[in-house]
This record gives C-alpha cells, sequence and structure tokens, in this order.
C-alpha cells in the first residue's frame, strides 16, 4: 500500500495511497509516477518567488512525490541550493533524489567537463549544496557533448561507480537528448548503468523513446522521462526565448497553446497526461514552482484528464501538432557548441 519512502506522521497517507509507484529498474527505489524536476527552480525559467518554490517542494514531498531531480547545471548551483533549503526537517527516507556531472557553467568554455577531477570536485560541491550525506542518483548530464564515448566509459562512469562504493551515491545513471546516444553507452559499459533520463522524447510531438523502451527494459534499466511539455514548447505560455526548436515548430505549438487558452484548458496538462500513458516509464520528470503547478500537475496524475480535455487534446493533435515536420532538434545545441568553442 505505502512505498519504502514512507513516513507516518509525516506524509499525507491518502495522497500517498493515490500515487502510483513503481520499481526504477533494479534499484529497488519505488519512485512515484510524477517526479519533481528540479530544472525550473532557477533563473533560467525565470522563478520570481523562492518562499513558494521552496513550500511547493515540501508539500510536493508530503503529497507523496518522492523522486526529486537536480543538476549543478540548473542555475549554475541555485536549484540545489533551493532544494538544500526545502529538504531540512524532511526525513531523509521520505524522498529520492539525483543530481548529475558533467554539464556547468553558461561560458561555452566551461560548459562541460566530464573528466575525472572535475566529476569529483562538482559532486563534492553538489552534495554541500543539498546538505546531504549521500544522493540516491548521481547521472552524467548530457553524455552526447562529450569528445568521445570513451571519456565517458572510461573516466565518468568508472569515477562515479566509486561514489556508489563509497556511499556517497546509491546508483549510477546517464542522461541525454539524442536516445541512440544513451543507449550506445549502456552497451559499452561495464559500469551497472541503473537508469537513464531522456528529455523532451516522449511528448505530443516526439515520441522517439517509445523506440528504445523494449531494450533499456531487457537490460532492467529504470526509465525517467523528462520535459513532457517540451521544455515550455508545450504549454499555455510558450517556450523561454532560448528554445532549440524550429520556428516553424514554435508557430504550431503556439497556436495548439492559444486554442487550448480559447477554452480554458492548459496544453501543458494535456502534454503530461499524454505521456503518462506509457506504462513503461518508471517516473515523468515534470518542473514544477509553485502550488498552481503542483495541483495541476497531481491531479492529472491521479485522476486524469475530462472528456472535454481529451476532445481538445484531439482537436489540437489533428489541427497543429500533427503538421509539425520538425518533431526535435537533435543535433542542434551539438553544433552550436562545437562551433563556439571551435572559434575560442
Amino acid at each position: 500500500m505505502f512505498p519504502p519512502t514512507y513516513v507516518e506522521g509525516f506524509h499525507d497517507p491518502e495522497a500517498v495511497k493515490a500515487m502510483e509507484y513503481k520499481e526504477l529498474g533494479k534499484t529497488g527505489m519505488f519512485v512515484s509516477k510524477l517526479g519533481f524536476g528540479g530544472a525550473t527552480l532557477c533563473g533560467i525559467y525565470n522563478l520570481s518567488n523562492e518562499a513558494e518554490a521552496i513550500e511547493t517542494v515540501r508539500q510536493a514531498i508530503k503529497q507523496g512525490i518522492n523522486y526529486i531531480d537536480t543538476a549543478p547545471w540548473y542555475g549554475q548551483g541555485q536549484s540545489e541550493t533551493m532544494l538544500g533549503k526545502a529538504l531540512k526537517g524532511i526525513p531523509r527516507k521520505a524522498y529520492y533524489i539525483s543530481t548529475k556531472v558533467g554539464r556547468y557553467e553558461k561560458d561555452w568554455d566551461n560548459m562541460f567537463n566530464f573528466t575525472v577531477e572535475k566529476v569529483r570536485n562538482s559532486f563534492k560541491k553538489s552534495l554541500e549544496l543539498l546538505e546531504l550525506d549521500y544522493v540516491d542518483l548521481i547521472q552524467i548530464h548530457d553524455i552526447e557533448f562529450a569528445l568521445t564515448m570513451d571519456v565517458i566509459i572510461t573516466q565518468t562512469l568508472p569515477e562515479l561507480s566509486k561514489f556508489v562504493a563509497d556511499g556517497k551515491a546509491r546508483h549510477v545513471g546517464i542522461t541525454g537528448y539524442p536516445v541512440s546516444v544513451l543507449k550506445e553507452c549502456v552497451e559499452k559499459s561495464n559500469v551497472n548503468i541503473a537508469s537513464v533520463l531522456s528529455y523532451s522524447r516522449l511528448t505530443l510531438i516526439d515520441d522517439t523513446l517509445s523506440e528504445y523502451i523494449p531494450f533499456f527494459k531487457k537490460h532492467k534499466i529504470g526509465l525517467i522521462n523528462a520535459a513532457a511539455p517540451c521544455m515550455g514548447l508545450l504549454t499555455n505560455n510558450g517556450p523561454q526565448s532560448w528554445h532549440m526548436a524550429s520556428d516553424e515548430t514554435k508557430k504550431q505549438c503556439a497556436k495548439a497553446a492559444q486554442y487550448c487558452k480559447d477554452r480554458d484548458i492548459e496544453l501543458c496538462k494535456l502534454a503530461v497526461w499524454h505521456s503518462m500513458q506509457y506504462a513503461d516509464v518508471n517516473t515523468h520528470l515534470v518542473g514544477i514552482q509553485n502550488m498552481k503547478q503542483l495541483q495541476i500537475n497531481l491531479d492529472v496524475t491521479v485522476n486524469g484528464i475530462t472528456e472535454k480535455e481529451k476532445k481538445v487534446l484531439r482537436e489540437i493533435q489533428e489541427k497543429f501538432l500533427s503538421t509539425v515536420k520538425n518533431q526535435h532538434w537533435e543535433g542542434q545545441e551539438i553544433i552550436t557548441y562545437r562551433k563556439a568553442i571551435k572559434k575560442k
């Protein structure tokens, strides 16, 4: 009835009963269907109310969300710092938390570094900011940006396995945008990779991840699906200016958003519900900044969407989203990065 993270007297028992939990691969971690994405807990997504965000994290855990994801890249430590404040006083048993190594600063020269020394120092800092002795999952952030896969295989992953041996982390995971690269890493690594985090690849406009699910299931690797709203693309407010999608894709998604707004419906809610229909995914990470967003996402996770919302979903798929030709932007960010560092 209750997951291993349940703490009597802390959690809302009815909310926890209503939440669905699945084992993340073979880790023994039974994660909530809705995960808390920490990327929005910083200036990247124009966070405006820190106090409310901190309280939102605390309430999310009480309401049964037991998996939290963050990274140094998210606001260059801002997200980890916010979570460190939010988690104070909460029983450590009550949640699973992951952070990452590999992606760091905004400037091109210091954005990526997968070397042993940097990874070691970064993880030490992450634990300090989170004010924790260990994390449940340590992940390599966007492995496709490494100069070669050999760097990940021979340097980064073995260093992460040492963190596990030292009790600073429980499991090792990898993340990235091209799902094929995640698959390649799993095939080549001798280190036990417990999970893969794929973002914006199981959405209303791109279901690439679904093609790879049988492979990951065969290897008993946990599946973390992040960014069902496509990093703001599939929301009523639209994406941030830095979003890598093509102008045409943004235009079609904006039309879908306006169609939803005209009918007093949240496109983000439809996007999250759509992704949650893929039963083989263990947890769906959604960025949450405030109590309103928390309640919307809890509602869609537990109760689904109304018949009116399903009708609008079908209509925007038919009228707008089915015409999207550039379903993804794979390779674009890497090209931009390679050109930038080449000029230096």
